[in-house]
């Protein structure tokens, strides 16, 4: 079932997600070659709940039940998504995407950005910003009377254009007081298709891009989710509300780019 949500709930919304982002700026001033993946964890969790929230990823099971056992997921270079935070230490040359969720009066927020570890080759930063451009090209498509196929049609022909792979097996979601709601948000699709767009749907799209071949594997840990061929990928996500005319962001890269200043993609 699809809610729509009210004005009140969509600012609601905009809190929650606008914290989100305060939470990868503040990620963000720690990335360099040597920190673990642990210690953006341990500094992420504790600025969500100092800003009276709670980490939604934190205990959220997979579907074998295992609850993921920290506030984000960290997934570098070949791992697509759900990468888990531990030992991992950063080098010159690596891309990391960070994936964060809050729960904050009784409502989510969920953004993804990919950062660069120290200089990175110009192949990888042009995966990067393709991934990041194909999020807006889906944005402009979530608008009151479009459908759902026609933000996967964005997606899925910007980055296939250039040789990318569009992965499949996991997709974006609707948004509201529980972290995953319907409809799922494919980054593929056909124009005109889908379930149709309404005002006060909230959306998560997030493209989730690789430099080779769309396929990927599930490693033992039972979460992390890395491209076959070891190939990069890139991960870029935004909360939005359908609007008639155009979408309403409800996440925001802002605060995340003052930190990177011109290193920003």
């Amino acid at each position: 079932m699809i809610f729509l949500k009210t004005e009140d709930e969509i600012e609601l919304l905009r809190q929650s997600n606008l914290l989100v982002g305060r939470t990868l700026a503040e990620v963000a001033k720690l990335i360099k070659p040597g920190v673990t993946t642990a210690e953006l964890d341990r500094v992420a969790e504790e600025f969500i709940r100092d800003n009276g929230a709670v980490p939604t990823f934190k205990g959220f099971p997979n579907p074998n039940g295992a609850p993921f056992p920290c506030t984000l997921c960290t997934s570098v270079n070949a791992q697509v998504v759900h990468g888990i935070p531990g030992k991992t230490l950063l080098q010159e040359g690596d891309i990391v995407s960070i994936d964060c969720g809050v729960l904050m009066n009784g409502f989510c927020g969920d953004s993804a950005y990919t950062f660069c570890v120290g200089e990175v080759s110009s192949e990888i930063k042009q995966l990067l910003k393709v991934t990041k451009d194909a999020l807006y090209l889906g944005i402009q498509n979530a608008v009151h009377g479009k459908r759902l196929g026609d933000i996967g049609y964005a997606v899925q022909q910007s980055c296939e254009s250039v040789g990318y792979g569009v992965v499949r097996e996991f997709v974006g979601h609707g948004i509201g007081k529980e972290m995953h709601e319907d409809p799922q948000v494919p980054n593929y699709g056909r124009r005109g298709t889908g379930s149709l767009l309404k005002s006060g749907m909230c959306l998560a799209i997030e493209p989730m891009i690789t430099m080779g071949t769309r396929q990927i594997y599930l490693e033992d840990d039972g979460w992390s989710v890395r491209t076959r061929d070891g190939k990069c990928a890139a991960h870029f996500e935004h909360t939005v509300a359908v609007r008639r005319g155009k979408a309403d962001i409800l996440s925001s890269f802002e605060f995340i780019e003052e930190v990177l200043g011109d290193k920003a993609i």
